[in-house]
């Protein structure tokens, strides 16, 4: 039985005599057993209770009936079903909230500002040839920070890798928005990827940690809002500061604003989610998932290198790049994970699934329309803009708690819609067809986007104890950055192939002609829906099942 299977059946118990309504509610609501139950702290209660707190109680995390005191009867309990009543921003929350939230929104506006200062950036430092790497530089490291921050998490608790991960995020945007030379500038974006990939999965370990399993999904889609906004003005403002400061100012002036949020976040980790989960500090780092973690960003550089110089010469660093690349991805990712295996596996797979095929298709709108149906970029990139709000929309929607028993079903529901989306974009290549097609395609991929992101986000969390949350979660963001940099990369050799012209890599699209045949798009796109539809299938994996395999 899993988690999600337990506070199903936790929900339907009928009111024992004497109980109290209200906390026999909230205690169906975060999977607990009742006071009165006399099982004893269960799977259930492990996203609740902080190690540190069922230590002082005597109590072990994930025991089973009768290893100690019933959760159900703790002051711990009590204040987790207190601030679970309060919301996320409720009095016991409201500052971590806000302060994790705004870490998250600050990287997202980097993210979103970074693709429209880097032409103009590349073009002053003379380093256009090397623009690509700019983007393959942040995306390789950030992989090799997530492993990192995954094994830190769970040995010493999320707070180090936060801090390190920030100050390494902000040293980088510094040495990007200094550099006199292009060599200077990448070495200043893969800085910035180690910080945001220890920053991710040390945040999701302090969801797992300081959240009660009521509260996780709230959370988690304030995460997927927080890049609404950005996504909305991050290029306008970004191409404001541009043109009338310089382009340095998008890198150099975001370091500051990130004082603030820490202010907030920093002493509510250290309260609610310092220290490793099991209690014991200072257990040694696994070298070799270190070294499978170097591997697996060498590998990911060589092969997206490879994938940009379609020559038979550059068949060495493609052969080279996966034999790093696969031994490194079959040990960091969960056993099962590439033959769909139930429960954990598949969740992991399918956030790959989901995230590398809608990626690598959004890259390509903007170009398709400007190159195609003539649009300014502004008009081809005000396209997408209605998906940032659709994607917090499905965010929001997959956090309700009358979606909890339907979850896997809205999953399969939102890679169809991601499907559907990826497949009716190229429809625009037929010039009878609307513009518009595409921006309310993309519309409702968002919408199936935000479904399926978050929800995978919020299974890795029911299904994983305390002390495994730090290693699961960078498993997920790893499938995530790695299908974004191999699809990404298949794209665009395969654009460049059906003579589409070149590509940058990352989430920036560089046209070098305007004359791009609309076979190339065609062998983009319909591949990327062919991926999604192995998603579909996936989705309806996400819950292990009795003799599941």
């Amino acid at each position: 039985m899993t988690r999600s299977d337990q506070r199903g059946n936790d929900a339907a118990r009928p009111e024992a005599p004497g109980t109290d309504p209200v906390r026999a509610e909230a205690e169906a609501a975060l999977g607990l057993p009742p006071a009165s139950s006399p099982a004893g702290a269960g799977p259930a209660a492990d996203a609740v209770v902080t190690a540190e707190a069922v230590a002082a109680a005597g109590t072990a995390v994930g025991g089973s009936a009768g290893t100690g005191p019933a959760v159900g009867g703790s002051a711990v309990e009590n204040a987790s079903l207190d601030g679970a009543r309060g919301g996320v921003l409720g009095r016991g929350f409201r500052a971590l909230s806000i302060g994790i939230v705004s870490v998250i929104l600050l990287i997202a506006f980097e993210a979103t500002a970074v693709g429209t200062a880097m032409p103009v950036a590349a073009r002053e430092l003379d380093g256009v040839s090397l623009y690509a790497f700019a983007f393959s530089a942040y995306f390789t490291t950030s992989l090799f920070g997530m492993v990192l921050a995954g094994q830190w998490a769970d040995r010493d608790g999320p707070l180090r890798p936060i801090t390190t991960g920030i100050g390494a995020f902000a040293v980088g945007l510094l040495l990007s928005g200094t550099a006199g030379s292009m060599w200077m500038f990448i070495l200043g974006r893969a800085v910035q990827g180690l910080g945001g990939g220890l920053v991710i999965v040390a945040l999701y370990v302090v969801v797992s940690r300081a959240y009660p399993r009521a509260l996780q999904p709230s959370i988690l889609a304030a995460f997927a809002a927080s890049w609404v906004v950005p996504s909305v003005v991050g290029p306008l403002i970004a191409g404001t500061v541009t043109e009338q400061l310089g382009w340095r100012w998008v890198f150099v002036g975001i370091p500051v604003l990130v004082l603030l949020p820490l202010g907030l976040a920093l002493p509510q980790i250290r309260r609610r989610a310092a220290g490793p989960a099991d209690g014991r500090r200072g257990g040694a780092f696994d070298r070799r998932r270190i070294r499978f973690a170097l591997g697996i960003s060498l590998g990911a550089a060589l092969l997206q290198y490879a994938a940009q110089d379609l020559r038979w010469l550059s068949l060495v660093p493609a052969v080279a790049g996966a034999a790093l690349l696969v031994p490194a991805v079959l040990v960091l990712l969960p056993p099962g994970t590439w033959r769909a295996a139930r429960g954990l596996p598949s969740v992991i797979l399918l956030r790959g699934i989901a995230a590398g095929s809608f990626i690598a298709a959004e890259s390509f709108v903007p170009l398709m329309l400007v190159t195609q149906r003539g649009l300014s970029p502004t008009l081809a990139g005000l396209s997408l803009a209605v998906g940032g709000s659709t994607w917090a929309l499905g965010s929001f929607v997959q956090s309700r708690p009358r979606t909890e028993p339907h979850r896997q079903r809205l999953m399969v529901i939102g890679m169809v819609l991601v499907v559907a989306a990826i497949a009716a974009a190229p429809s625009v290549l037929i010039d009878s067809v609307p513009v518009w097609t595409v921006a309310v395609a993309w519309a409702f991929g968002c919408f199936g986007m935000g479904i399926v992101t978050s929800s995978t986000s919020v299974l890795l969390l029911q299904l994983s104890a305390p002390e495994e949350a730090g290693a699961n979660s960078a498993g997920l963001q790893i499938a995530d950055g790695l299908s974004n940099v191999l699809l990404l990369a298949a794209g665009g050799a395969a654009f460049a192939a059906m003579g589409g012209g070149a590509v940058g890599a990352g989430h920036a699209v560089a046209a070098t002609a305007t004359s791009a045949h609309p076979g190339a798009f065609a062998a983009v796109f319909l591949p990327m829906a062919g991926v999604a539809v192995v998603g579909v299938w996936v989705a309806s994996r996400v819950r292990a099942g009795a003799g599941s395999s």
